[in-house]
């Protein structure tokens, strides 16, 4: 369903990336691991529309996402594309189903079945008492799967991650491992996740390294 050919980024003088060739099946969970600045998060950045790279494309489907204008990426990506990040990115002044609803609201769907969708989703990730509760009311867990839930609403077809557990304990980051594996069988979710984290690296269907800008 992606598939990237010859990407590079380079930033100034310094090359990030020297020539990326990726592809991404359909209900594959994916694994990015590597030292610190191999390069991973520019990849999934770019792979996710958030940066262009410098040379190579970036095959959707059908479509190129790097050619396509400023506007147009966006709203491709709010329809195609969902982000979890490290820190969770939850606006600290709405409140759980709010924060979820909130790339609903931009995609113009309608108000009623977002938020029915929101409910649906916080209560299958184990929130269906944290609706009304602002973030700084839920544990750091429960903010992720808040998160989880925000990047599940536009029904994406694919979901990146970028050390989605790297800021949680050992014990809800099991739950977010196994949640990510939960969604895939149940949604036919496809995950891209760059990680430092081993167990998940090493549950991915496929693990993926990179060093120094190139996959190895």
């Amino acid at each position: 369903m992606l598939k990237a050919t010859g990407l590079t980024k380079a930033y100034s003088e310094l090359k990030v990336l020297k020539g990326i060739d990726l592809e991404v099946n359909k209900n594959e969970i994916i694994s990015i691991v590597g030292a610190s600045g191999a390069g991973k998060s520019t990849l999934l950045h770019i792979l996710g529309t958030l940066d262009n790279p410098d040379n190579g494309t970036v095959m959707f489907d059908d479509v190129n996402i790097v050619k396509l204008s400023q506007s147009a990426r966006g709203k491709f990506r709010n329809k195609n594309i969902g982000f979890i990040f490290q820190f969770h990115n939850l606006f600290p002044e709405f409140t759980a189903l709010e924060n979820v609803c909130i790339p609903g609201f931009i995609g113009n769907s309608d108000k009623k079945s977002v938020e029915e969708r929101a409910k649906e989703l916080l209560d299958r990730l184990g929130l269906k008492d944290r609706h009304s509760h602002k973030p700084s009311q839920l544990s750091g867990g429960e903010q992720q799967r808040v998160a989880v839930a925000r990047a599940l609403i536009n029904n994406p077809s694919i979901v990146f991650a970028d050390e989605p557990s790297g800021n949680l304990d050992s014990a809800n980051a099991r739950e977010l491992h196994d949640l990510f594996f939960k969604l895939r069988d149940e949604f036919g979710q496809t995950f891209v996740i760059v990680t430092h984290n081993e167990e998940l690296a090493e549950m991915a269907d496929r693990k993926v390294e990179m060093k120094d800008g190139v996959i190895v």
